[in-house]
């Protein structure tokens, strides 16, 4: 029987029941580990996440910590097939790996992390607790996946050989996206009908949490920068809730009668209805990891106008599947879409080299085969660093 590989994400478990593109790409990271037919174990569902910076609270998650990878180790050192390496996804200072490189050491496995960050200012703030075991982490680790070339700056210092700093851009699978595109005149008329839409018009897209803090910035700065397009012919579809919703669903509903539709929450496995019928994706992106939604839209065949900030230039190629404007600038966010509202045959040709660019570049097959070397590298680098 083939070993498996243990998976943990400490920010949000692949089954947290709230919507998040980090659940998303968690998920995406096992379905690549199935495509190479790798049998995952998922080694917990602790949630090390600390939002205000609380030293008692981290202190006390590093204590249930160390207790879960005890009773993980008597569990493994029990089992005639414990796991051949662990494979951790999303530590940060914030929502540090308290169990993966106990366990990893005492089995003598590999240990590597996928979209590890690092953060040197944070050593002596409020976080310096986990920012220190993240830093331990990566420096243990044999094999560091970097999602995007912000992070692979700040780790390859930490990254001593036979270690390795890999780069894994961000994912997903095409095919659903791609299906949903092929009857987008379907989606399209059940969207109007839903929704009131105009299917003459122009519809813009933005799917996103809403959040306080930079969900609720972006929100606001999408609201200004469409304020400013009051000329131009379109409508704009919103999927998403969350707290902020009541002042982000005031500052969007200025824009105008008819302008705004509100979807509220939607199904993962129904979003890319809401991609397909679309003609734009919209989205300001304040502080933006890189935006998973971006890649989705894309799949789907849309050009994207965001701000460019933290990794969104790794899912968006400026010029070619849209435009990235200065960041959190309403002024040059509108310029961008007044662009392309302007110009349909850009905007289909843009969609023509979205579709292209994710489907021929940052495909869920493509990762899977960058995964299954890591996983294969990484037994080779754990036995020479013995």
């Amino acid at each position: 029987m083939r070993r498996p590989v243990a998976f943990y994400a400490p920010l949000k478990p692949p089954d947290h029941p709230t919507p998040s593109g980090d659940r998303r790409m968690a998920r995406a990271l096992l379905r690549a580990l199935a495509i190479i037919e790798q049998p995952v174990e998922l080694a917990s569902r602790l949630r090390s996440y600390d939002r205000s910076g609380d030293p008692l609270r981290q202190r006390r998650i590093e204590a249930l910590g160390g207790r879960l990878a005890a009773r993980l180790l008597r569990r493994y050192r029990a089992n005639a097939t414990p796991p051949r390496a662990w494979l951790t996804y999303h530590a940060y200072h914030k929502s540090p790996d308290w169990l993966g490189p106990a366990v990893a050491a005492a089995l003598d496995i590999p240990y590597l992390l996928a979209e590890a960050s690092f953060a040197p200012k944070q050593a002596g703030g409020a976080w310096a607790r986990g920012h220190a075991a993240s830093e331990r982490a990566i420096c243990q680790a044999d094999v560091v996946l970097a999602l995007t070339a912000r992070d692979a700056t700040c780790l390859a210092p930490l990254i001593a050989p036979p270690a390795e700093l890999r780069r894994l851009p961000p994912f997903l699978d095409p095919r659903p996206y791609q299906a949903a595109g092929a009857e987008r005149d379907r989606h399209r008329a059940a969207l109007a009908a839903r929704f009131d839409l105009d299917p003459e018009r122009p519809w813009l897209l933005a799917v996103a949490m809403m959040r306080e803090g930079v969900k609720r910035h972006s929100y606001l700065l999408l609201a200004d920068a469409l304020g400013r397009l009051r000329d131009r012919s379109w409508q704009l579809l919103v999927v998403g809730a969350g707290p902020a919703r009541p002042e982000i669903e005031v500052a969007l509903k200025r824009l105008g009668p008819a302008r705004v539709a509100f979807a509220g929450a939607v199904l993962e496995v129904a979003l890319a209805a809401y991609y397909a019928a679309a003609d734009l994706y919209v989205w300001p992106a304040v502080r933006e990891a890189y935006g998973l939604a971006m890649l989705e839209a894309q799949a789907a065949g849309l050009p994207v106008i965001a701000g460019r900030e933290g990794g969104v230039a790794e899912v968006v190629r400026d010029g070619v599947t849209g435009f990235l404007t200065e960041p959190r600038d309403p002024t040059a966010f509108a310029l961008a879409a007044d662009r392309l509202l302007a110009d349909p045959e850009l905007r289909r040709a843009m969609g023509l080299a979205a579709g292209r660019f994710v489907a021929e570049e940052r495909s869920l097959r493509q990762a899977a085969a960058t995964v299954a070397a890591a996983l294969a590298d990484a037994q080779e680098i754990r036995a020479a660093r013995r």
